[in-house]
């Protein structure tokens, strides 16, 4: 932990033990179906209570294979809301960031909290412009726009003991509106919704420091991929965790599937979206998508078994999902409060073949997701 943020940790312990604060509240309305404006939809929503800008990507730096991921979280507390104090924690900033070292076989990541102003923490209305402390992601317009959405350059600070990301991520495909033109449904219940959308195929630049080794990422050698979710609530109270995966094929198509998991393993709920490069997304029903575990990995830190390998089947074709690394949990009970696992891995086909290569998140395996 920063000595810089103890205070903010503190913080948030303090809000969470008198009950001021919950990522996902449970009362909550269902959201109307709405029409995407960008740069606006880029930016933060603040009159919704959770949001979250997630990049996770592969790449060959100094000769080597890396994973990464940065994720910006933004959580409305509602109980202060009415208090008229500049001080008052009207709005919290998390950010999660990770690093797979594939050839070293270990995980490298670190946490930041803090309360939404001050020059501290912030997240612009406009468009992706987010600082916590000294990590920040910001997006920009990009000429030669790529679809009649226009194109974007995302670039990346986070700076760390153990390790340092200094990226950019360039749009090489319009943007992709998951579910009903971009309203995501997370259950059987028409609140449990989500405003989400996706830029798979991201060109990656820019350069990873580690161990003090500054490392540039080989022209070319990687893609990233980016999505934005916010939501006034999502998990359904029977929802335990969730099994996601978003694929960059190496043929330029995108691929995304998740479940949302009851106790016993079943699935509550689960969708995606399939889309092949030049066509119009494939969004798959919730009865649609099946995720079977093959292969488990047990935490000797949280005791958590998860499945690092996994058969999908989708309307798109049945994939496995191959983890790098089963190594990639990561503890985050000191900003967000979960441990769960995010990791680089691989696609194969049907045949066995490896087919494209992006993350795999599972939550609720160590303890139940509690967001409302």
């Amino acid at each position: 932990m920063h000595s810089t943020t103890r205070r903010q940790w503190l913080m948030l312990s303090s809000l969470q033990a008198a009950g001021l604060f919950s990522l996902w509240p449970g009362a909550a309305h269902a959201l109307p179906a709405r029409a995407m404006t960008f740069p606006r939809d880029h930016g933060s929503h603040p009159d919704l209570r959770t949001e979250w800008w997630y990049i996770t990507g592969h790449v060959q730096a100094g000769g080597q294979p890396w994973g990464f991921q940065v994720t910006f979280f933004r959580s409305r507390v509602d109980a202060t809301q009415g208090m008229q104090s500049a001080f008052a924690a009207k709005q919290l900033l998390f950010a999660h960031a990770a690093v797979t070292d594939v050839q070293g076989q270990r995980l490298l990541h670190d946490q930041r909290i803090a309360r939404a102003g001050f020059g501290v923490a912030q997240a612009s209305e406009a468009d992706t412009r987010i600082r916590l402390q000294d990590w920040t992601l910001v997006r920009n317009d990009t000429a030669g726009s790529p679809g009649e959405r226009g194109g974007s350059r995302y670039t990346a600070h986070i700076s760390d003991g153990e390790f340092a990301l200094d990226l950019q991520f360039d749009s090489t495909q319009p943007v992709l509106l998951q579910g009903h033109q971009g309203l995501s449904r997370k259950g059987p219940d028409a609140t449990q919704a989500s405003y989400y959308y996706s830029q798979p195929q991201l060109a990656v630049t820019g350069a990873l420091t580690v161990g003090g080794k500054r490392l540039a990422v080989t022209p070319g050698s990687g893609r990233a991929w980016m999505d934005h979710e916010w939501s006034e609530a999502l998990l359904h109270p029977e929802a335990l965790g969730w099994d996601w995966i978003g694929m960059n094929l190496n043929d330029g198509s995108a691929l995304t599937a998740f479940r949302l998991r009851r106790a016993d393993g079943s699935a509550l709920w689960a969708g995606g979206s399939f889309r092949a490069p030049g066509q119009a997304a494939q969004i798959f029903d919730a009865s649609a998508v099946a995720f079977t575990p093959e292969r488990f990995w047990t935490s000797p830190q949280s005791g958590a078994r998860y499945p690092v390998q996994w058969r999908v089947e989708t309307p798109a074709g049945s994939f496995s999902v191959h983890a790098v690394l089963d190594a990639q949990e990561l503890d985050s009970q000191g900003s967000t409060g979960a441990i769960y696992w995010e990791g680089l891995s691989d696609l194969r086909d049907a045949g066995g073949g490896t087919v494209g290569r992006g993350y795999l998140e599972m939550t609720g395996y160590a303890k139940p997701i509690r967001l409302g």
